[in-house]
């Protein structure tokens, strides 16, 4: 049994933390793409049936629930240390090594400010802060994927829709980049544009377009973008723009053409599929009604448009259950509404299950996840309340397991037997979190019980 109690002391006390977790996992002969010298770890069972998967080890109850989780299931893994305290002191170098390890990997995000030791006696808030926006350019990500219920949001990263100065908007000839406020690079929104037509054609879903062409100079070029790439397809479009954005911005948009591969539109001309274009704050409402229809749909929207797009969806499945409750109290009905919930075929639960996959230009992705106040949670389990007093517990490990199952099962699509062994060990912890939720470390021990690791 690993003491996670001391895990957790150590952290909060500023302790030194990497050598305490040098101690519990093995180092590895791999190596993050272009860091010969990066510190990595190895652990789980690597009996070659199985691809290991990278963990970031970031932190409070991130970090807990990361060591406790792999613990449990024994599969092989590879493990960077990236905790506030050794981002700040690695310059966040750090960051970099897991941005390129050349495996599918697993990134946890926690929100605050986490101060640190600066070195000479006193605290400054960590470099980086949560470390995810420089993450994301180390790692050369271009879309973030967010599924929830029936929808599936597609996020172009990182872009931002601010720029309104026509005047002064450019694209630059040799890089791509969207010359605004935001520098947004151009060939990126490219490979999200091409991934969301492609995920509408090999699914078949509804594809929904969630942006501010005629608002934003950044969402003109990727509405451009776009257009472009529909044509000599098959996509059938509903709703449209009033203006083609190729058209309106033709010369910068073909400047970011100019620099894709030439094969970049090869296969796309028997794509097909219905795309509707709207304007991205016309979706929150739409979004609720395909919720409640249980339409199947992806939309595609900017990083900032499709995080309040995801931020919807987390939020919004409570208030529904709650006024479900609250119809079948006025008709004098006795129901569960959560059995009612699920038995009336909707999935969505409180948006912590809610996962992320981040795409990079070059490597296997990165699935993601946050995990709210992590930092306040590990307070609490020190101080002996991790629920608040018992009135609400925001941090349900849960998580941990299905993100590892849908990492393992990215990088081992075609491994039966390990989608039946994470299919029972998540059914096996829903029977030991069933009923009234254990504390962390008693939930620990019953896992450990429960569940056999991986080859043992």
């Amino acid at each position: 049994m690993l003491d996670l109690m001391k895990i957790a002391r150590t952290e909060a006390e500023g302790g030194d933390l990497l050598g305490l977790l040098s101690g519990l996992f093995e180092e590895t002969d791999v190596r993050p793409t272009g860091y010969p010298d990066a510190v990595m770890w190895q652990g789980g069972n690597h009996d070659g049936k199985v691809n290991p998967i990278a963990h970031s080890l970031t932190d409070a109850y991130a970090l807990l629930g990361t060591v406790a989780a792999i613990d449990v299931l024994g599969l092989p893994y590879y493990a960077v240390p990236m905790w506030s305290q050794y981002r700040h002191d690695t310059k966040l170098e750090c960051l970099s090594w897991f941005g390129n390890v050349p495996a599918t990997s697993i990134k946890w995000s926690t929100a605050g400010d986490a101060y640190v030791n600066d070195g000479k006696g006193g605290k400054v808030v960590v470099m980086g802060k949560s470390g995810n926006a420089p993450l994301r350019t180390q790692a050369g990500v271009y879309c973030n994927v967010r599924p929830y219920g029936p929808i599936t949001v597609v996020r172009c990263m990182p872009c931002l829709p601010y720029s309104q100065d026509k005047a002064v908007f450019n694209v630059d000839p040799n890089t791509g980049i969207v010359h605004s406020e935001m520098n947004t690079p151009g060939v990126q929104m490219a490979y999200a544009n091409r991934l969301f037509l492609k995920m509408v054609n090999d699914t078949g879903k509804l594809g929904r377009v969630a942006f501010k062409p005629t608002q934003a100079m950044e969402d003109g070029i990727n509405a451009g973008l776009l257009s472009w790439m529909l044509q000599g397809t098959k996509f059938k479009i509903g709703r449209k723009w009033a203006v083609d954005g190729y058209e309106e911005h033709k010369e910068n948009v073909d400047r970011i053409i100019a620099l894709l591969p030439a094969d970049f539109k090869d296969g796309m001309e028997s794509w097909t599929g219905q795309i509707e274009q709207h304007i991205s704050d016309t979706n929150y409402g739409l979004l609720l009604w395909d919720l409640i229809e249980k339409q199947d749909c992806i939309v595609l929207a900017t990083d900032l448009d499709g995080d309040r797009l995801t931020d919807l969806l987390a939020d919004v499945s409570d208030p529904l259950r709650r006024f479900g409750q609250l119809v079948a109290e006025h008709v004098g009905a006795e129901v569960n509404i959560d059995e009612l919930w699920s038995g009336m075929g909707y999935t969505t639960g409180n948006g912590r299950d809610m996962t992320s996959v981040m795409y990079r230009m070059d490597g296997p992705p990165i699935h993601e996840q946050t995990l709210g106040s992590a930092d306040a949670m590990l307070l609490r389990l020190l101080d002996g309340d991790e629920s608040m007093g018992g009135t609400k517990r925001p941090y349900d490990p849960r998580i941990h397991f299905v993100l590892i199952r849908s990492a393992y099962l990215d990088a081992n699509p075609d491994n039966a037997e390990l989608r039946d062994w994470l299919d029972n060990a998540l059914a096996t912890f829903d029977k030991v979190y069933a009923g009234e939720r254990p504390g962390f470390l008693e939930g620990y021990n019953a896992l450990k019980e429960a569940i056999t690791p991986w080859g043992a």
